[in-house]
């Protein structure tokens, strides 16, 4: 293949607000959240080879093959090719990661950087799968994976997968990172997770457009109060963020994150975090910033 290396941002998301409505008979439960894409990301730089083999370059990262999410991706893609081109055995890629976010953060690093691989390879590969096809290959490795491929900021439903893209009121973030570890499975499992939080319905959601007032009355994570019980970093993170703006655990993990009115707010706020806590800025995008650079490349190959 003589296709030039592609290089990709997989971006970060918040929670904007997260309610757990219940437990379904399969044991999945019932959500309702507000993703918000982030402009920052991982960078994921994709070379087509032609030897079936997916060969991943991630400094940093100690997670055997088979449960990183990106050869999982990339073998889920490789055999959805195959089922529909018999002679398409020979699909392989090379690929490098620099890896910026921080694992089990609750901000999607994972997840994003799986969309991002099928987004890339589908067209490196031609494959010509289309978005609904790639959704439900995300759909498979994780309940977050579709928004990412769908690339726009959404209220989703269902255990995350339903998506209603959204507009949302620009704000840029302070995200924080306490130095500990969430386990997603372990909260979903604990006795003490509230499960029965009213829905909110979509007339709620004001013609998709998601001002401050909406998300002022919208805000919070039915996981925030198990998280810092089980976790006091990440309640001393937030109460810390609290005293500069309304300050949210997002997702199932350990980040918390609050919103600005401008870059220069935002930034003065991390400066003055306490040391050793890790944390960025980054202002919040209704597009995501894989789907802008994918078309900017096919539009120059």
């Amino acid at each position: 293949m003589n296709t030039p290396p592609l290089t990709l941002t997989a971006p970060a998301k918040l929670n904007l607000m997260l309610r757990i409505l219940g437990r379904r008979e399969d044991g999945y439960h019932e959500l309702q959240t507000v993703f918000q894409l982030l402009d920052v990301g991982d960078t994921l730089t994709f070379s087509p080879t032609n030897d079936a083999q997916i060969h991943l370059h991630c400094p940093g990262v100690d997670v055997p093959p088979e449960q990183n999410l990106i050869v999982r991706a990339a073998r889920l893609l490789q055999t959805a090719a195959l089922q529909q081109h018999s002679n398409r055995r020979d699909l392989g890629a090379k690929i490098t990661v620099d890896k910026v976010l921080p694992a089990g953060g609750g901000i999607g690093g994972g997840s994003s950087d799986a969309a991002t691989t099928l987004l890339a390879l589908n067209h490196l590969w031609q494959c010509e799968l289309d978005a609904d096809a790639l959704a439900e290959l995300g759909r498979q490795l994780g309940a977050d994976i579709p928004v990412f491929v769908r690339g726009a900021s959404a209220f989703a439903e269902g255990v995350g997968e339903k998506l209603t893209p959204v507009s949302i009121e620009p704000r840029w973030y302070v995200v924080l990172k306490p130095a500990c570890h969430v386990s997603t499975a372990a909260l979903f499992s604990n006795p003490r997770l509230t499960r029965d939080s009213a829905a909110i319905t979509l007339a709620a959601l004001r013609d998709r457009q998601l001002n401050s007032d909406w998300l002022n009355q919208y805000a919070g994570n039915d996981f925030q109060p198990l998280v810092e019980d089980l976790y006091p970093e990440v309640r001393e993170a937030r109460e810390w963020l609290a005293h500069y703006a309304d300050a949210f655990l997002t997702g199932t993990g350990a980040c918390v994150f609050a919103g600005f009115e401008s870059e220069a707010a935002a930034r003065k706020v991390l400066v003055a975090r306490p040391d050793g806590w890790e944390g960025f800025v980054a202002k919040g995008a209704d597009e995501s910033l894989t789907h802008r650079q994918l078309a900017n490349f096919a539009a120059t190959v």
